[in-house]
């Protein structure tokens, strides 16, 4: 069995602007059915059954759930989903946020987090090692990729919340490329994983408020939102790699 992790771009589907195209996100006020269609794409290209790429519904909290297998819609009120099950894609939504896909291969426990400055600040990051080591998982085995987001030079906060998320997660203070007070979720959630024993930290470098090949809630919403998926390949059946999509 092999991990693998894919991360979407916003080319390849079928939404309209200011949407367009491959927008996965079924909350931003999309057509529906584009919205279907597109994540049935994804799946297609994951060589998995649409029933098979888990979604969360995301809060912004920390509450982490494990799960066994297809769920029938969206997870509710979670921002943390963590498996053992083959062949069974957990699927995290951004447009900004960081998402952080996790795995310690050789126990076969796999995680997919969605960690904003207000989950990452209240520990959706511990809450989510501690139910994959409940699962047999070890800090010295997990490895990390934490996916595109707004970057550090991009990402400008007033200094009252700066301070507040680096009292919280610290290494995430930093100053923009404007001089001014910003916020680099990516440096700080690095930091913590690193301080609980995590093996390695990989970081998609890309900025989501650069990059106009990803979508960015601050550069222009309304807009569409990247999927970071992660999954136990069985190897039973083939897949492909993604359109519009980066896998490792």
């Amino acid at each position: 069995m092999r991990v693998r992790r894919v991360v979407t771009s916003r080319s390849g589907g079928v939404s309209k602007p200011p949407y367009d195209s491959f927008n996965l996100g079924d909350h931003v006020g999309d057509d529906p059915k584009a919205v279907a269609d597109n994540r049935i794409r994804l799946a297609d290209q994951l060589g998995l059954p649409a029933e098979r790429v888990v979604w969360m519904e995301q809060i912004h909290g920390r509450n982490v759930t494990v799960v066994e297998g297809p769920v029938g819609g969206a997870v509710p009120a979670t921002d943390a989903l963590v498996t053992t099950a083959p062949d069974l894609a957990l699927a995290v939504l951004t447009a900004d946020c960081v998402p952080v896909l996790l795995s310690d291969d050789e126990a076969g426990v796999i995680a997919g987090v969605h960690a904003g400055r207000i989950g990452a600040r209240i520990g959706i990051i511990p809450a989510t090692l501690a139910a994959m080591i409940e699962l047999g998982a070890r800090p010295e085995r997990i490895g990390v990729l934490l996916g595109p987001a707004a970057s550090g030079r991009n990402y400008e906060v007033p200094p009252a919340m700066q301070r507040d998320v680096e009292a919280h997660l610290p290494g995430s203070a930093c100053v923009t490329a404007k001089g001014t007070t910003g916020l680099d979720l990516r440096a700080g959630i690095r930091r913590q994983l690193l301080a609980a024993g995590v093996a390695a930290v990989a970081a998609d470098p890309r900025c989501t408020i650069d990059d106009p090949e990803l979508f960015s809630h601050r550069r222009g919403a309304p807009t569409g939102r990247l999927a970071s998926v992660i999954w136990i390949d069985s190897g039973a059946a083939g897949t492909s790699e993604a359109s519009g999509a980066d896998d490792d």
